[in-house]
C-alpha cells in the first residue's frame, strides 16, 4: 500500500464558518484581491465579505468579471488588477470557475510562463502559487480541495485541464449558508456534478482505499439530500449535506481522477458553452450504459453502501438498482438533452471527431476502465445528442 492524500493546509466546513475569513486573511497577507463574479454582487453576499475582511476599498482588490466557463482573457485582466493594486493573496469566492481561475492567477503571478506553457505541463519549473483562500458559493465543483483548474483557451476552443499541487488552495472555508440563494437549475447541474465526481473517483483505475471512502460518503448524501435541496433552497440541512459531499467528492477526485464523463464533457462546454456541471449531467447516462459491464463489481458495491434495499440482491440486479436511482433522480431535476438545451444538431454532428479527439486527448477517458475509442466516443455523443 502506498497512499497519498492532497488536500488544503486548513479547511474549515460547516453555515457560519466565513466569520473566519478575517482571522485566515491576515495570515496570508495585507491587502487580498478577491475574485468573485456578478452573482455574488447582485445577492449581496459579496459585500458582506468584504464586510467581514474590515478593509477600506483601498486596502483590497476586486476582480468580478468572470464568466460560467472562464477563459484566459479572465485569467489576464485578473493578474493585472493583482499586480497592478500590489496585492499579496487571492480570495477567491463564487463558484467553481472564480475558484478556478483564481487558481491560474496566483500559479502566474508567482512565476514567469505564460499560461499555455503551464498548460503544456511544465510543472517542474512552477514555483509555488501566491497564497490562495478558496470559498465556495455552490455544492458541486469541490474545487476548494483540488489541484486541478480548468480554462477555456478560446483561440483553439479547447479546455485547458491543468493539475498539479501548485494549484491547491491553502485554505478553504465551506460555508454552506450561501448555497440557500442558489437557484434550482444551478443546485442541479452542481449537485449532479458532484455526483459525477465521487462516481467517477469511486471507479477510476487510480482509485484506492481512502478516495474511495470520500467517494461513497459523497454518494451516499448525494443520492439522499440532492433532490431536497433542489426543492426547497431554504433546507439548511440538505444545503450543508451537499456542501459537505461537494467536499468530499473533491478530495476523492483530485486524489484519484475523474474519467470518461468529465473527458467527454470539457470539449462539449468549450465549443457549445454549455456549464460544466449540466454537460456532466447531460453525459452521466450514456457513461453508464457503456461502462456498466466493466464497473458492475463497483456500482453494486456502492448501491449495497447506500441502499438497504440492495443489499440482498445479487451483482447484478444491485448494479441496476444504482443505475436506476440515478435515473430517477436525474429525471426529478429535469436535466435536459443536449438537443433539448438547444444545440443545434448539425453543428453538434460536424464537432464530433474534434470533441472526440479532444476527450482523449485530456487523459481522463483512460482512467475508465472500459477505455473507449475515437470512434465508440464519437457514438456516445451521438446517443448523449437526444
Amino acid at each position: 500500500m502506498n497512499i497519498q492524500l492532497k488536500m488544503p493546509a486548513n479547511l474549515r466546513i460547516g453555515g457560519g464558518t466565513i466569520q473566519f475569513l478575517m482571522e485566515e486573511s491576515e495570515k496570508l497577507g495585507n491587502k487580498p484581491l478577491i475574485i468573485s463574479d456578478t452573482v455574488m454582487q447582485q445577492t449581496g453576499h459579496l459585500q458582506k465579505v468584504k464586510e467581514l475582511l474590515g478593509k477600506t476599498s483601498d486596502q483590497l482588490a476586486e476582480y468580478t468579471d468572470i464568466q460560467a466557463e472562464p477563459t484566459q482573457e479572465n485569467v489576464s485582466d485578473a493578474l493585472k488588477l493583482f499586480q497592478k493594486h500590489e496585492c499579496d493573496h487571492i480570495i477567491a469566492f463564487g463558484g467553481g470557475s472564480c475558484l478556478d481561475t483564481a487558481k491560474v492567477v496566483a500559479v502566474l503571478a508567482a512565476n514567469q510562463l505564460s499560461l499555455e506553457a503551464i498548460h503544456a505541463k511544465n510543472f517542474d519549473q512552477l514555483q509555488a502559487g501566491i497564497p490562495l483562500i478558496a470559498v465556495p458559493t455552490t455544492a458541486g465543483t469541490g474545487s476548494e480541495v483540488t489541484d486541478v483548474a480548468v480554462i477555456t483557451n478560446t483561440k483553439t476552443a479547447v479546455k485547458m485541464m491543468m493539475k498539479d499541487l501548485v494549484f491547491m488552495p491553502q485554505i478553504s472555508i465551506v460555508d454552506s449558508d450561501f448555497t440557500k440563494t442558489v437557484p434550482p437549475k444551478v443546485t442541479a447541474a452542481t449537485g449532479v456534478d458532484a455526483l459525477c465526481h465521487a462516481l467517477e473517483s469511486y471507479v477510476s483505475v487510480k482509485a484506492n482505499e481512502v478516495t474511495r471512502l470520500f467517494s461513497l460518503e459523497a454518494m451516499k448524501k448525494i443520492l439522499n439530500t440532492l433532490s431536497q435541496a433542489y426543492e426547497n433552497g431554504d433546507d439548511t440541512e440538505a444545503r450543508e449535506q451537499m456542501s459537505l459531499a461537494s467536499t468530499e467528492a473533491g478530495i476523492a477526485f483530485s486524489n484519484a481522477s475523474v474519467t470518461l464523463i468529465h473527458g467527454m464533457s470539457r470539449p462539449v462546454g468549450a465549443l457549445f458553452h454549455i456549464p460544466h456541471g449540466i454537460s456532466n449531467a447531460m453525459l452521466l447516462p450514456v457513461f453508464l450504459e457503456f461502462s456498466k459491464d466493466a464497473i458492475q463489481a463497483e456500482l453494486a458495491a456502492i448501491a449495497r453502501f447506500i441502499y438497504p434495499a440492495a443489499e440482498e440482491l445479487s451483482t447484478e440486479e444491485a448494479a441496476e438498482y444504482l443505475i436506476k436511482k440515478i435515473q430517477e433522480l436525474c429525471e426529478q431535476l429535469s436535466i435536459p438533452t443536449i438537443r433539448d438545451y438547444g444545440i443545434d444538431q448539425q453543428a453538434f454532428m460536424a464537432a464530433l471527431d474534434k470533441m472526440a479527439a479532444d476527450a482523449l486527448a485530456s487523459g481522463s477517458p483512460q482512467n475508465n476502465k472500459k477505455v473507449p475509442s475515437h470512434s465508440q466516443i464519437k457514438e456516445l455523443y451521438v446517443q448523449a445528442y437526444g
